[in-house]
């Protein structure tokens, strides 16, 4: 059976979030090198969020009409025009369930009366970029006209750069906190534009049902590799902290109770073990650029001893509309489940900080997914 992303109360909010992937530099001897060669920024939310307070995230946020707006046009110009801005070729559509609402309209479902709205490639883009300033106070913004489009050829191969915050960071921050418009205004000040070329296609997650009345989003995941840490400045309201972290640093942090990872980050955070180096991430990005993303909707599924979240190719994921508003549930435990099937793509939550993710299917459209990891249940 098909589905909606609207079938029931829970409601979905479209959202945009960027992994950013830093060249590590030595800062002194005694300091060792990570063991994948960069480093990853997660901000810590405030405890007081409605939404995953107190979480180590990566920098992202919920879609304005802002991000959309064909204003953005004139600063975009004269390099980068409609339809696409200089990304290239328009990736092909993946994952059919569930169905967006808007499903035929590549533009935002408030701006979809006018023409001259941004496509969803170039708005999400702007949208993460504009989080990630909000949030962290990181501008990747790109000078006007210093680069060409993606498939020009050397701007390509080219590993991102952050500009320099300007002068009044504190104030032109809290203009765009208060109407997202500014972002614009700002970028217009600098003269840049959103460098939306460094961001490249990673994946969508769906926030599962859990419960009736709990947020939800639809959030599509950029990657973003860059040459080198620019300096964060947590806003001290949604992000009280942060810290760079190699896939395998944080990884000992969420089992250690350092940082709490939602299911989304570390499934993220465990395929980024794969890479040994920028280089190798940056590679992988762009060989696979035509590619696009999967937008993964797991299904929650409850045993005697956990909370199973059910990815697509798992045996017992049913892409049934049914499951967009209500979990699976069993009386047996989590280790009977597993001995009753062959084929997993799952992630098992026993707590808050222990987890396993199990993993036997193929990876699809040049993408890769993590190893297994099976969770030492001494730590429960």
């Amino acid at each position: 059976m098909s589905g909606s992303l609207r079938p029931g109360p829970s409601g979905w909010r479209r959202a945009a979030s960027v992994v950013l992937a830093a060249g590590w530099t030595r800062p002194g001897p005694a300091a060792p090198p990570p063991a994948e060669g960069f480093r990853l920024l997660l901000l810590q939310r405030s405890a007081d969020q409605g939404f995953v307070p107190g979480a180590h995230v990566f920098p992202g946020g919920v879609l304005n009409m802002a991000d959309c707006s064909a204003d953005w046009l004139s600063l975009f110009a004269p390099h980068h025009r409609p339809p696409r801005f200089g990304l290239g070729p328009v990736p092909p559509a993946r994952n059919a369930f569930p169905e967006r609402p808007d499903a035929g309209d590549s533009r935002g479902p408030q701006d979809a009366g006018d023409p001259r709205a941004l496509p969803d490639d170039v708005a999400f883009r702007i949208c993460a970029i504009r989080e990630a300033f909000e949030e962290a106070g990181v501008l990747l913004l790109r000078p006007r006209g210093t680069w060409g489009p993606r498939d020009s050829g050397p701007a390509a191969a080219e590993l991102g750069r952050a500009l320099e915050p300007p002068p009044g960071l504190t104030d032109w921050r809290a203009r765009v906190r208060s109407d997202a418009h500014h972002f614009l205004r700002l970028c217009a000040h600098l003269d840049c534009t959103p460098d939306i070329w460094a961001l490249n296609d990673w994946s969508g997650w769906l926030t599962p049902f859990t419960r009736s009345g709990a947020r939800r989003f639809d959030t599509t995941f950029f990657l973003c590799c860059l040459l080198e840490r620019p300096p964060v400045y947590p806003d001290l309201a949604e992000v009280v902290d942060y810290q760079w972290s190699s896939p395998s640093e944080a990884t000992q942090s969420f089992i250690s109770k350092k940082m709490w990872l939602p299911p989304p980050q570390f499934y993220e955070v465990r395929r980024l073990e794969n890479f040994a180096s920028l280089s190798d991430l940056h590679k992988f990005c762009l060989d696979r650029a035509l590619e696009g993303l999967e937008r993964w909707l797991p299904i929650t599924f409850v045993t005697a001893d956990a909370m199973i979240q059910l990815l697509p190719g798992d045996e017992l994921y049913l892409e049934d509309s049914h499951f967009l508003e209500n979990l699976l549930s069993t009386e047996k435990k989590t280790e009977e489940i597993l001995k009753d099937v062959k084929t997993f793509h799952r992630i098992v939550i026993y707590s808050r900080h222990v987890y396993s993710i199990y993993v036997t299917v193929q990876s699809k459209y040049k993408h890769i997914y993590p190893k297994n990891y099976v969770a030492n249940k001494n730590h429960l």
